[in-house]
């Protein structure tokens, strides 16, 4: 037997709600029958008190008591103040109790039902009793004529009298409570409807549950969740979110706007339409972003989901890279298996010393920028990085040629200095410059790659048509390019990976008539305590690390660049 789903939430505090409005109802109607009741008796004491007191002030009562038949001259006065007050009984009496007047005549004569000793010695005083005319509220008082006491008076209202007046406020306040019972119950209704709305019919406990799921959910994920509300502000953030956009837990509550995020981000989080999967670049990490607007009767805000691209971006880069280096080995290959037959042709020729001279040639042309690499370049993965590039340059036509005054010795780099992020700025720098040399006449990029000051700096020149001077600023914007859509990245990870490193990076015309970027990163005290000890050791042993190690990363290490495209006036 499957058992009855709990009440949901706003059926719950409906029920509390309608309870506690019928209590309060109840209450204060109990309370003010309660209170009429006892104001109706107070009032009908101070009613009947001013009665007899002020009969027994008049002088026309004592007159009459003294008169030979009191009772002819009392009970018409008594009748008409009787009438006059609104009381029920006006009973006018002897000292010994025996009546004078009385509201039915037959019962003149007759002894006072009732008590008149505290009145026979002087006091007035209230009782309720039941008389004649059934149960009343009833005061009596003493006369005095001198300081003798002639006769006494009471003066009373019937109980009945006094709850008939009670039950006519009983009926007004009943009325009144059935209709604040009524609001109440309309008002709780209307209210828990739109509470229901809200909780979508859940109980306590399942909105105690979604509760707890969500928590775990937001700190569980490593996907950044950003949701926004009507006015832009972030209502919510969890700690992916604040770990890919760089914020921290201050940021609730702020308007987006407020937090320095790049202005394409900003537009994509508060597009009016969705985003699907689109690329933004931040200080330090490559995003992707997709939103949806929240949309219930009106615009509520923003909910954005954000992945770390970064590190697929890099190995993308370095897949890019990887199939250059082997479009480019495959043309070396093929090269090689000419010059081969080349050589074994002028063998068989029996032109030997023709043979050794041509071998000889090309062995020594391949090995000078090998040479000078290894020789300039003691860290192995940019000696590795610019060998690989120098294979690609000479597949597409280029020259590239590494500075004199280059020198970088094993060692001078701190491991602080991600070799990753090495890689992405020379590597796509070189990318830059090549698309832009590629085709012109004596088609060249010079590298120079050198530690002076405690800074590493790296420069790379062009002899391509160079960048606008109103582009200078634009080309490390993601998307630039003149080089069609979906390009225009590899300058924009140039200088993310700079900002990582806390560097510059700064363009301007080259001496070549191209585009010069020079990239410029602190090394910091560390790294120049190890340049003095490599210059007192020697550069030798530097430079056969680097011949050993950058001949076997050249493959493997040369990588994370992006075919950008961006830069040289392309």
């Amino acid at each position: 037997m499957q058992l009855p789903r709990p009440r949901s939430l706003a059926g719950q505090l409906f029920a509390m709600q309608v309870v506690l409005v019928a209590a309060v109802v109840a209450g204060c109607a109990l309370f003010a029958y309660f209170t009429g009741r006892a104001q109706a008796e107070e009032t009908a004491e101070r009613q009947v008190t001013a009665t007899a007191r002020a009969m027994a002030d008049s002088p026309s009562v004592r007159e009459a008591i003294r008169s030979a038949d009191p009772s002819a001259r009392l009970q018409p006065y008594a009748q008409r103040v009787q009438v006059d007050t609104g009381v029920d009984f006006v009973t006018i009496m002897k000292p010994d109790g025996t009546r004078w007047t009385h509201p039915n005549p037959e019962l003149i004569g007759l002894p006072f039902i009732g008590t008149t000793e505290p009145a026979l010695l002087g006091k007035t005083f209230t009782e309720t009793y039941t008389g004649t005319l059934g149960p009343s509220t009833r005061v009596v008082t003493p006369i005095r004529d001198g300081e003798r006491i002639t006769g006494l008076i009471s003066v009373g209202i019937t109980v009945d009298r006094i709850s008939s007046q009670l039950e006519e406020q009983v009926r007004i306040l009943a009325l009144a409570a059935g209709g604040a019972l009524a609001l109440g119950g309309v008002g709780t209704y209307v209210i828990n409807a739109r509470l229901r709305r809200h909780t979508h019919g859940m109980n306590a406990g399942e909105l105690s549950r979604m509760h707890d799921y969500h928590e775990a959910a937001l700190h569980a994920v490593r996907e950044g969740l950003l949701m926004l509300d009507g006015r832009r502000r972030i209502a919510l953030i969890n700690d992916g979110g604040q770990e890919l956009l760089g914020l921290d837990d201050s940021a609730v509550g702020r308007n987006i706007d407020e937090l320095g995020l790049p202005a394409p981000l900003v537009g994509a989080l508060l597009a009016s339409e969705p985003r699907v999967d689109e690329v933004h670049m931040t200080a330090d990490r490559i995003v992707v972003v997709s939103t949806r607007p929240v949309i219930g009767g009106e615009r509520r805000g923003t909910v954005a989901t954000l992945r770390d691209h970064t590190e697929l971006q890099a190995l993308s880069g370095e897949l890019d890279s990887e199939r250059g280096f082997t479009h480019a080995l495959r043309s070396q290959a093929h090269e090689a298996a000419n010059r081969l037959h080349t050589v074994v042709s002028l063998i068989e020729m029996g032109r030997v010393d023709e043979a050794v001279e041509f071998a000889t040639a090309e062995l020594e042309l391949a090995q000078v920028l090998t040479d000078r690499v290894v020789g300039a370049v003691a860290e192995p993965v940019l000696a590795a990085l610019l060998l690989g590039k120098a294979a690609q340059a000479n597949e597409r036509g280029v020259e590239l040629v590494l500075a004199e005054d280059s020198r970088i010795d094993d060692g001078v780099l701190p491991p602080s200095l991600a070799a990753r992020d090495l890689v992405t700025m020379l590597g796509n720098l070189i990318d830059n410059a090549m698309d832009a040399a590629q085709g012109t006449d004596g088609a060249r990029v010079t590298v120079t790659a050198l530690v002076e000051d405690g800074e590493l700096l790296l420069r790379v020149r062009d002899t391509g048509p160079g960048v606008a001077p109103g582009d200078m600023e634009e080309v490390f914007r993601r998307g630039w390019s003149t080089r069609g859509a979906e390009r225009g990245l590899g300058l924009a990870l140039v200088r993310q990976a700079v900002h990582r490193a806390h560097g510059t990076v700064e363009l301007t015309p080259g001496r070549d008539g191209g585009a010069e970027f020079t990239v410029r990163l602190p090394l910091g005290t560390g790294a120049d305590a190890r340049t003095d000890e490599a210059a007192d050791t020697g550069t030798g042993a530097g430079a056969s690390t680097g011949a050993g190690t950058g001949a076997d990363a050249a493959e493997s290490m040369a990588g994370a660049t992006t075919d950008g495209g961006e830069g040289g006036g392309s």
